[in-house]
């Protein structure tokens, strides 16, 4: 029998399904609050299980939703919204749960290990951000304001999906296309009425390719502008979400929702918060004043927005000899993959074996990942762009590393998604270097849940780790996507099966930095704008003249007044960063940290990558990061590192 669940979803009877399961989790929950001497492995420990099979059943819903998305998809999602939202909130508003919680943390608290301990100080905590300790008509309104939440965070997602797969521009003449690689040019060809034609998308594949080649000028700003502007229905959806969000932070005392947020996370305080992102800007500013410089001197044109990718490339290839598409050929997906299980491998002793089962998706593969020949985990791929397929890129978990009530233990696994281009019978899917980098960073999020060793679920593998050290991990592995060493394990031309040449690495890494003060500005950018939106109550137009002065410091390039960039701002509007974009930053530091210690130690015999392994990635949420990190090094994370990282002096 399988260690791991078989992806199976019956959309016909889920709704029937999800009602039975809630209705015996309930009963069961009316059961454990009976019994008479209640204890850790009889009460908390039934309750935790419960919910993991819970996420079993609901995770293939929200996974086929966001990869095969379809009318049916989108119904019983929304149906089933709701229906779930009313009984998690329930569950974490329930008084008599919450007290017998607190009385096991006290009752135990020379008997239980920390694992355990953490478990019960992460759900004391979650019950008061919750609400367990106030009336019920208080409960009641906030149960309320989570099932809208919810149903708006959906339709955000929906919206933007939707906006996205409406619109293609057709290019009929072929000046239009000089100077795109020949690969996107060949995605891009179809015949109609026997003549030849050039589709371009709002797909990231597709979008980039015309945005960073296009010669044309108004085309450029014509798919920019489309993409800059969708779903403008989205903005009524922002004013809701921002008025609820700080109505359910002052029902539970706090002062707005970037308060109630940081409660949960590593940084201690708001100004905490902005004093880092403000130090960022400060640091950056100058050096991207002169890339901008730079980048302005090939172009007579006053650079726009729409124009920064295109000219950025011609910079790029005068400055390193660089031309990024030369580099197709040698990052093939599939190369690329078995080359990062090779890097692994090296790093960490993870051996993928390829899993033979049947997917949501022919072009979806399983892999199982060994270490010492033990079976650890399971890793589901799915990386390439389709129209039923959500933009970006992104990390699921399905199974947590755990042990179950009978001391059972249960293994890890995971989905990584990516929007690589599509592959066919006549063209590979050649990745740009950007896309090495987003599928290793997606990686890091994978191996730190399904290597954890942790036996308690709620902080095992990504669970229970703080949102402002969730990135950590990914942004680690992103950056030896640079590393020579690394490079030649896996850059080899699909064809000929040539490895990459020492003088194109060279290239690739002097080039790693190219414009970074710039990028770190427009991250900086979107963090400020996030944790400020949600530190007062902003709607209208105030979101819009929010957004307008903070950029009146950070875009250096003037925003043309119809882009809406806060309407595609799925992060905080239908993920999980609302108050916590900073994250990104805020784990940066710790990542490139960490980094570095594992290069300067020649990488492949690093003491500090099997002390990442056995104390970061084994450890999951069990200790606040803040603690593994100095388990880790030794000592408190040198912000120096992030500005050493990106260059910025």
């Amino acid at each position: 029998m399988s260690k791991f669940l078989k992806f199976n979803i019956n959309l016909d009877n889920f709704i029937d399904n999800l009602n039975k399961k809630i209705k015996n989790n309930n009963k069961k929950i009316t059961m454990l609050l009976k019994i008479k001497d209640k204890k850790y492995i009889n009460f908390v420990k039934p309750i935790q299980m419960m919910e993991e099979h819970l996420e079993h059943f609901f995770t293939p819903l929200s996974h086929i939703n966001s990869v095969n998305n379809s009318e049916k998809t989108q119904d019983i999602y929304t149906q089933s919204l709701p229906i779930i939202t009313e009984y998690s909130t329930k569950l974490s508003q329930n008084i008599n749960i919450y007290k017998i919680y607190k009385e096991i943390q006290k009752n135990e608290k020379n008997t239980l290990n920390y694992e355990q301990q953490r478990v019960l100080e992460l759900n004391v905590l979650n019950f008061e951000l919750s609400g367990a300790h106030l009336n019920d008509e208080i409960k009641e309104r906030l149960q309320e304001i989570n099932i809208r939440k919810s149903e708006l965070s959906n339709n955000f997602s929906q919206n933007l999906l939707d906006a996205t797969n409406a619109y293609e521009y057709i290019i009929t003449d072929e000046k239009n296309i000089e100077g795109l690689p020949a690969s996107e040019i060949a995605t891009a060809k179809f015949e109609e009425d026997r003549v030849t034609k050039y589709k371009f998308t709002l797909q990231m594949p597709s979008y980039i390719a015309y945005m960073t080649y296009g010669k044309n000028a108004k085309i450029r700003e014509e798919i920019y502008k489309a993409y800059v502007t969708r779903a403008p229905q989205n903005a009524k959806i922002i004013d809701e979400l921002l008025l609820l969000k700080n109505e359910m932070s002052n029902l539970l005392g706090f002062d707005n929702y970037a308060e109630y947020s940081i409660k949960s996370k590593m940084a201690n305080s708001q100004s905490e918060v902005t004093g880092f992102l403000e130090s960022l800007i400060k640091n950056s500013k100058a050096q991207a004043k002169e890339e901008l410089k730079e980048l302005q001197e090939i172009t007579p044109k006053t650079l726009q927005s729409f124009d920064a990718a295109y000219y950025s490339e011609i910079l790029k290839k005068e400055k390193y000899d660089l031309d990024e598409e030369l580099y197709r050929p040698y990052f093939e997906q599939k190369s690329v993959v078995n080359g990062m299980f090779k890097f692994l491998n090296k790093l960490f002793g993870i051996e993928f074996k390829k899993v033979d089962e049947e997917l949501w998706d022919e072009k979806a593969f399983s892999y199982d990942l060994y270490i010492e020949n033990k079976l650890r985990s399971r890793l589901y791929l799915d990386l390439e762009a389709r129209e039923s397929k959500r933009g970006g890129a992104w990390m699921q978990n399905f199974q947590t590393h755990c042990t179950d009530e009978n001391d059972k233990e249960q293994l890890a696994s995971a989905f990584i998604v990516c929007n690589f281009p599509p592959s066919s019978d006549k063209n590979p899917s050649l990745l740009r270097h950007d896309d090495v980098v987003t599928l290793f960073h997606e990686m890091g999020h994978a191996i730190h849940h399904m290597l954890s060793s942790v036996n308690e679920n709620e902080v095992s593998g990504v669970n229970g780790v703080e949102w402002d050290a969730v990135e950590f991990p990914s942004q680690f592995l992103e950056s030896f996507a640079y590393e020579p060493k690394v490079l030649k394990l896996f850059a080899k031309h699909h064809e000929s099966g040539e490895v990459i040449p020492d003088v194109m690495i060279e290239r690739l890494v002097k080039s790693k930095n190219f414009l970074s003060a710039s990028g770190m500005l427009r991250q900086l950018e979107f963090s400020i704008f996030d944790f400020k939106l949600h530190s007062k109550v902003y709607q209208g137009d105030e979101v819009q003249s929010l957004l307008d002065s903070i950029r009146k410091d950070t875009a250096l390039i003037k925003t043309p007044s119809y882009n809406k960039f806060q309407n595609g701002f799925a992060h905080i509007f239908a993920g999980g960063y609302a108050a916590g974009y900073y994250s990104y930053k805020w784990a940066e530091v710790l990542s490139a940290d960490a980094f570095f210690s594992v290069v300067d130690e020649g990488i492949f015999n690093s003491n500090t990558a099997k002390k990442y392994l056995a104390i970061v990635l084994n450890g999951g949420g069990a200790k606040s990061m803040s603690k593994l990190f100095v388990e880790l090094m030794g000592r408190e994370p040198n912000p120096d590192n992030l500005l050493r990282l990106n260059d910025i002096k």
